[in-house]
């Protein structure tokens, strides 16, 4: 992981220090959303940025070398920002600002955006490759074990689970095809709709992953129904592929488990003023109804058919 690093309680007098940013007159104004960092929309004579400070992401398996790395090649990808800046010692990255709208859960499930959301991740896999990987089963491990060692609080029932999601981590094994460069982090504030084509921001959890799990994730994190799922899937791989489309859902319910215990360790150590622990239990609430559903076993079943 990086080394811990610090930046100024007053981000003018960092971004001072920044060329693309220094210029006057300038404006700050902070954006919405980031649980894990600060970012501000910083706009000069020379145009208009969006500034990310961060702080420690150790707890949380973050290596923001990867993501400047993962950042610009997402960008080289064409579905990414440009990156002008990063300084790890002060804690910034510096990209420039996407004019478009945010997008909320509705707006991913528009029948229209489906097509167009798929494309976007296409792009993003079939671009450079990745710094680092991305597998759940592992970090949902390593914030397990960060959770137990510091007495840090958790669902109860949680590792009763344990066993189902050695299931699946089986199931999925057995027809893996690889890897490919992803975002790992779509919930619906990461897309921005220009009007011609969708961008994919933040790349803070980014690594080269299997696809069905980009796929998956957004139906987990958008709040997605199980047909706007499947119809995901099918645009992505351009059929309807039932292995497919049971690998992102099962790939989803692995991710709703594994970012549980990511809310359970920012409830007990973030200074972020954010309810982390009902964040937390909704995603351990709908991760607990699908491992243990009836439907649980046909996932498994279908993951390792040939289509």
């Amino acid at each position: 992981m990086n080394e811990p690093a610090s930046h100024p309680s007053d981000p003018a007098a960092l971004f001072d220090q920044v060329p693309c940013l220094a210029a006057h007159p300038r404006s700050v104004e902070p954006l919405p959303g980031g649980l894990t960092n600060q970012n501000y929309k910083v706009t000069t004579p020379a145009g208009r940025f969006v500034a990310r400070l961060w702080h420690d992401g150790d707890l949380l398996a973050i290596n923001r070398d990867h993501e400047h790395y993962n950042s610009v090649a997402a960008a080289e990808a064409g579905v990414g920002a440009p990156v002008l800046a990063y300084q790890p010692e002060h804690c910034l990255l510096v990209l420039r600002f996407i004019d478009g709208r945010t997008y909320g859960n509705a707006d991913v499930a528009q029948p229209a955006n489906i097509p167009r959301i798929a494309d976007a991740c296409r792009r993003l896999h079939a671009g450079p490759r990745f710094a680092g990987g991305f597998n759940m089963f592992r970090i949902q491990r390593h914030y397990l074990a960060v959770s137990t060692e510091r007495g840090f609080a958790i669902p109860a029932g949680y590792t009763g689970l344990m066993p189902r999601l050695a299931e699946a981590e089986a199931a999925l094994a057995v027809r893996d095809a690889g890897t490919v460069p992803c975002n790992n982090d779509l919930l619906a504030a990461n897309f921005i709709d220009d009007g011609t084509r969708i961008w994919l921001i933040d790349y803070e959890y980014s690594g080269n992953n299997d696809p069905c799990f980009e796929l998956g994730n957004i139906w987990g994190e958008c709040g997605l129904s199980t047909e706007a799922l499947a119809e995901l899937v099918t645009q992505y791989y351009g059929r309807p592929l039932r292995n497919k489309i049971a690998r992102a859902q099962l790939l989803g319910l692995v991710g709703k488990y594994g970012w549980t215990l990511w809310g359970a360790i920012q409830s007990a150590s973030s200074p972020i003023d954010f309810d982390f622990w009902a964040w937390a239990m909704e995603r351990y609430e709908a991760a607990a109804a699908g491992l243990t559903s009836t439907g649980f076993g046909r996932l498994l079943a279908d993951v390792v058919r040939d289509d």
